[in-house]
Formats: C-alpha cells, structure tokens, sequence
C-alpha cells in the first residue's frame, strides 16, 4: 500500500486498518511467544521461573602487603595502592623521600 492510498483513505477506513494490522501481529507475536516457549522446555528451563541470580561478588584478590610506615606512628602503613595517605603526603612536602619510610625486608 502506498503513501498516496493511505492519504486518501477516510478515518474509518484507517482505523479498520488499524484493527487488522494489531490482530495480525498480536496472532504473530502470540505464535513466537508459544515458539520460544517450547524451546525454553526443551532446554529444561521453565518460562514462568524468575530468572536466576547471578552473583557480582568480586573475586577473591591476594592479601597486599604494606610497604611503607609512619614512623612517628608505626601502626600507620601503607601498601602504595591507592591514594597516598596524609601523613605520607606531609612527610613529601617537607621534603622527605618516599624510600625513607619503605618496610625493609628481613628475608
């Protein structure tokens, strides 16, 4: 059907048009439905059924080491992951260097 046929089509002849169009697609989408349906039995998975959860817990990541301390305060560490803590940023600007607070290693 063309754009000119439509245009000159009444109200009433574009709304029974409109009906049949609806009716043949909701029988089609009706048909589909049915059709995914049967494939979602024979894969043993049921319509109805919510879908099921999918986790998104992170992965388990290896424990980080610290590799840097205060020393006016040897509970404060800092693994070099991250932002930089205050304390560290502090001792920078005073004009430290960042190996004066590297954790030597005893091994």
């Amino acid at each position: 059907m063309t754009l000119q046929e439509l245009k000159s089509m009444s109200a009433e002849e574009l709304w029974s048009l409109h009906e049949q169009i609806a009716s043949v697609l909701a029988s089609k989408i009706a048909a589909e439905k049915e059709r995914l349906d049967r494939r979602l039995q024979q894969l043993g998975v049921s319509p109805s059924a919510p879908p099921k959860k999918v986790s998104h817990a992170r992965r388990p990541y290896p424990q980080v080491f610290p590799k840097f301390r205060n020393p006016a305060q040897p509970g404060e560490t800092w693994a070099g992951r991250g932002k930089r803590p205050r304390w560290l940023i502090a001792q920078l600007k005073s004009g430290k260097k960042l190996d004066d607070f590297r954790i030597r290693s005893t091994v």
